[in-house]
């Protein structure tokens, strides 16, 4: 792969978790967030893109929500769970990605707000009028993602240096 290929981040909020009596770690999916999580893997499916890697936090609700949606795929990218991506700031998401190898030109991450909202915001130095406009109007809830590409290495990943392509949220 060549660097002046543009790479892609899809940056995927867990689908809406239950309430139970347990550690904010160990929360599960409601049923409605098991319905979109496969819902939200169909439409990351008509998206075109070839995943090579996944980047899932350890939280049950994401794993729940990435167990779903991969269902989808027609093809299972290479998953690593990440602990770091929990609670994790943009700032150490981008620190994170900032790891990846080279030869991965699309990463998936599934993780949480206020964190996956916030490194949409910092990483889209512009973005598709419409794609914009509905991640603002609409906020990440739960189950949203957002297609950013950017050129260069995943070292040379910083704010403001991606442009926002595309976006989806389950309807309310």
């Amino acid at each position: 792969m060549s660097v002046a290929e543009p790479r892609r981040i899809v940056l995927f909020r867990h689908a809406k978790a239950d309430w139970p009596q347990v550690a904010d770690h160990e929360r599960p999916l409601a049923d409605r967030g098991r319905m979109d999580a496969a819902e939200a893997g169909r439409r990351l499916t008509d998206t075109g893109i070839a995943f090579d890697l996944a980047l899932c936090s350890t939280a049950v609700r994401t794993r729940e929500t990435w167990k779903l949606a991969v269902q989808e795929f027609p093809q299972r990218p290479k998953t690593v769970y990440e602990e770091r991506i929990y609670e994790a700031s943009p700032g150490e998401l981008i620190a994170l990605l900032n790891e990846t190898p080279d030869d991965a030109q699309n990463v998936l991450m599934i993780g949480h707000n206020p964190g996956i909202q916030g490194l949409a915001d910092v990483l889209a130095d512009s973005g598709e009028d419409d794609a914009r406009e509905r991640m603002t109007r609409r906020g990440f809830p739960a189950a949203a993602f957002a297609v950013l590409t950017f050129g260069g290495t995943w070292k040379s990943l910083e704010p403001g240096v991606a442009t926002l392509q595309d976006y989806w949220a389950p309807a309310e």
